[in-house]
């Protein structure tokens, strides 16, 4: 669609910028560490019934991309900017380099402060995690362009009791008995849904599952108990069959170092048990996602609201460990008890079954190679398989339905598709484009996350692990990253080399764990 099409689908523009009819609604529907193939559409065996249909009545992008990680991904989804632009290079912590404040600049105007300017209504319901939780109110999200706020100001450490929960710029100290966290962000989403009636509103909704710990209510967790008994192996291999029949044609990586043989796996029920819990997780989502659905139809707004369906960062291999002392889970905001006094059992404990309130695992390396089929590495990396997410985009009469998109997009592309759907102007310079223009040409992509780097330019990538050789890969044919090329490409991998290490200075990207030194 050429751009001079696209803009006439769009309301006609005030003398102020503004649009002043028939504005569409967007709604963003994010997961939190799911894998790019962890729904139905993109090859997963979990019951995702509602995402499958945004799916079936939108487009599949199939080379989407995050920045590896939770807060840079959000970070880039709020500016339009690479995460270090916006003072996220890494996580909430300030380290005292532009590029690492671990609080999201005020230099960079959000989405939700730019459509508000331009009369959007704008609300969001879930994790936040771009400023420390630390009583500071300063870069909450109410300061940040929402004008309603409910969720999780840190990352998620129960979805039974929530530290940092918050409503507006109020802390929620105790939940009540029946309270699951997925179900109560979908419940204010679909509040604010209904409070902005027939205004043109922008709905962030970032859930935090399937994000450890492994919390699931048992009616969810019956579902998959033993849909996992073959094991990661078998489990994989099935996902990649049912990705080639949706037209997703690629190699596939062998198994990861870091993941045993089924057959050689200890403890197989407590394993079976944890991917259960993960799929109810997802499954919980999934339904709470379709809620949101019927809200909008209720509301007789679906078919002119643009909703998006993503994920920030890859499958996570990260362990939990039992040994976490007190002083420890302070900081990190973990909680010590249950709502009725028990004490918490940390760590990825084989005696223990994931689940309950009294429980904190993750499903490690073994399932999340399962996550990401068909692709290598985990959240973290820079590899495929810590930065490929799903996208969805559902918006009728806009983009193609039931197809698959194979543009190559990223990010910081929402800001600017949001604007453009929006009929706003960004105030201020961006780095992303507009996904539903036709693609830029000769576009770069760039990566950093905890000295893992990554530059795709066009059909190749130039990729390393922190501290390792470069390795290139002609990324068309080779999407799953099997097949090195850089020993015969030296002159590629030294001007891709270039090309990342000017982006880096202009961004603001300095040496893993150099900044903690500044």
């Amino acid at each position: 669609m050429q751009r001079r099409q696209f803009l006439s689908l769009l309301a006609p523009l005030s003398a102020s910028g503004q649009t002043t009819a028939r504005r569409p609604n967007i709604v963003v529907l994010l997961a939190d560490d799911l894998g790019f193939s962890d729904v139905g559409c993109y090859g997963s065996e979990i019951k995702t019934p509602h995402i499958d249909a945004l799916a079936a009545a939108g487009t599949r992008f199939s080379a989407f991309y995050n920045c590896a990680r939770c807060c840079p991904t959000r970070a880039a989804l709020m500016t339009g900017l690479y995460p270090h632009q916006a003072g996220v290079g890494h996580m909430v912590d300030d380290y005292g380099s532009p590029g690492y404040r671990g609080n999201l600049s005020k230099d960079c105007p959000t989405i939700a402060e730019t459509l508000r300017a331009a009369g959007y209504r704008t609300a969001m319901s879930g994790k936040w995690h771009l400023t420390p939780s630390d009583g500071n109110r300063a870069n909450w999200p109410t300061r940040r362009g929402f004008e309603r706020f409910f969720g999780t100001i840190a990352s998620i450490r129960s979805y039974y009791q929530p530290p940092t929960l918050a409503e507006q710029e109020k802390e929620i100290p105790e939940t009540a008995k029946e309270f699951y966290y997925t179900d109560a962000i979908a419940d204010k989403a679909i509040e604010s849904i209904r409070a902005f009636g027939n205004e043109p509103f922008f709905l962030y909704t970032a859930f935090t599952s399937p994000h450890w710990p492994l919390h699931a209510l048992e009616a969810d967790i019956a579902k998959f108990e033993k849909r996992y008994a073959s094991g990661w192996d078998a489990i994989r291999a099935a996902r990649v069959a049912k990705q080639k029949q949706l037209g997703l044609t690629m190699e596939t990586a062998p198994r990861a170092e870091e993941v045993v043989p089924w057959k050689d796996a200890p403890d197989k029920p407590w394993q079976v048990r944890r991917m259960a819990v993960y799929a109810a997780m997802v499954h919980r989502m999934d339904r709470n996602i379709g809620r949101i659905v019927a809200a909008l139809r209720d509301s007789g707004v679906l078919d002119n609201t643009l909703i998006l369906f993503a994920s920030d960062n890859g499958g996570c291999a990260e362990e939990m460990s039992a040994d976490i002392s007190s002083a420890e889970k302070k900081v990190r905001k973990m909680p010590e008890q249950t709502r009725d006094g028990r004490a918490i059992r940390y760590g990825n404990l084989p005696a223990v079954a994931p689940g309950p309130e009294d429980t904190y695992q993750s499903y490690s390396a073994n399932w999340a190679h399962v996550s990401n089929t068909p692709f290598r590495r985990f959240k973290h990396w820079v590899h495929e398989g810590g930065i490929a997410s799903p996208l969805i985009l559902r918006w009728p009469g806009r983009v193609a339905t039931g197809q698959w998109n194979a543009r190559t997009g990223h990010m910081i592309d929402l800001f600017p598709t949001f604007c453009s759907a929006a009929g706003v102007r960004p105030t201020k310079p961006v780095e992303g484009f507009d996904l539903l223009q036709p693609p830029p040409r000769d576009r770069k992509l760039y990566w950093e996350h905890e000295g893992n780097q990554a530059i795709r330019d066009g059909e190749w990538k130039l990729v390393r692990e922190h501290d390792r050789p470069w390795e290139l890969y002609n990324i068309a044919r080779d999407r799953t990253e099997l097949h090195d090329l850089a020993a015969s490409e030296p002159k590629r991998v030294a001007a891709m080399t270039n090309d990342w290490q000017r982006w880096a200075d202009r961004a603001g990207v300095l040496p893993w764990k150099s900044w903690e030194k500044k």
